[in-house]
């Protein structure tokens, strides 16, 4: 196995799903990612979904950015992720170049192919092609930012060829691990991801190992990685506490599944945790689940989300506190601050 790489980076993940109305959720989700650039993580994330406010609540990621934009100065802002065979090219080319500039440069940009395939229908499209639509489209967004001449000889304005250099894809697969090293952009790595029918207790890690080790192997020389590994995780205060809105959180995520269809094979409180992959309790009690995680030892970004427990606002705001003050230094992760006492110490 390819040499582990030290997590350097904290970030903040959110599919904006807080128990309210959809301005409510911005809002609640604006404020805990102003508190998250407070408390000193790196970047903050957000993704996109159509229709199902149930599975997502938020269509236009970079609208909502915009907005961060101009409520924070240091926080990195992510896509997690655009799906880019819904979006015309040249329009998230352009609308990406001119966040970039108003984020005074912090935008990241994560891409996937898309997900629930009922979601394609209104766009014209059929799931079945959205890969072979996805790898189109990201090469007219690349050649976009580039200013490379586009289909009737139109360049983009404004260019911005330094977002080449900030791509993510998302993926569960290892040739998807294969595509994002040989094109050198960042890997992206989910917080859970489906098993085998025969191996439904397969650790996550097992899962996506492999997918790094393909990235890193099919990395141009030269090219430094970056790896994103997002992790469902709610910390409190107190365990009781913390299983107390786990099983609150867990519970409304199995009623979905099963009412889609889906069989659920235990809806015990410790069975769904292990199931949905989440680490939940007190700051020791996720450092050690944590710690167990092979793969994140491999990542160069850490990156946490309530999903799919969704405590209160409260207590959101709480598990980010905990999350930075104790759970990621103990992975690894030195904030910005830190880092500038100990450059002060030594001069």
């Amino acid at each position: 196995m390819t040499k582990a790489i030290a997590p350097k980076r904290l970030g903040f993940f959110s599919r904006v799903l807080d128990q309210a109305d959809a301005a409510t959720r911005y809002r609640l989700v604006a404020e805990q990612i102003v508190h998250a650039e407070k408390l000193g993580f790196d970047s903050a994330w957000v993704a996109q979904h159509h229709f199902d406010g149930e599975e997502g609540g938020l269509p236009s990621p970079l609208i909502f950015l915009a907005e961060l934009a101009a409520r924070t100065s240091r926080i990195r802002l992510g896509t997690g992720v655009i799906t880019l065979p819904m979006e015309s090219a040249v329009r998230v080319a352009e609308d990406t170049a001119v966040l970039d500039i108003l984020s005074s440069n912090r935008l990241e940009i994560g891409f996937g192919t898309g997900g629930t395939p009922s979601s394609f229908l209104p766009f014209g499209l059929e799931s079945s092609a959205r890969a072979a639509v996805y790898a189109k489209s990201l090469a007219t967004v690349r050649d976009a930012w580039a200013g490379r001449p586009l289909t009737g000889g139109s360049r983009l304005y404004p260019t911005a060829p330094h977002l080449l250099d900030r791509v993510w894809q998302a993926t569960f697969s290892v040739g998807g691990g294969e595509r994002a090293g040989r094109d050198g952009d960042g890997l992206m790595l989910s917080r859970t991801q489906p098993r085998a029918a025969d191996a439904p207790d397969t650790p996550l890690w097992e899962l996506q190992n492999p997918i790094i080790d393909a990235y890193l192997q099919n990395l141009p020389q030269g090219r430094a990685p970056r790896i994103l590994g997002s992790r469902s995780l709610f910390v409190a205060d107190d365990r009781k506490q913390a299983l107390h809105f786990a099983e609150l959180g867990l519970r409304r995520s199995v009623e979905r599944f099963i009412a889609s269809g889906h069989k659920v094979a235990s809806t015990k409180t410790e069975d769904l945790i292990r199931a949905f992959d989440v680490h939940v309790g007190t700051p020791e009690d996720v450092i050690a689940s944590l710690k167990a995680d092979t793969a994140l030892e491999r990542v160069t970004d850490l990156v946490f989300q309530v999903h799919s427990v969704d405590p209160p606002h409260d207590y959101i705001l709480r598990s980010l506190e905990l999350i930075a003050g104790d759970v990621a230094p103990a992975l690894g992760w030195i904030s910005e601050t830190k880092t500038q006492e100990r450059r002060f110490a030594t001069v």
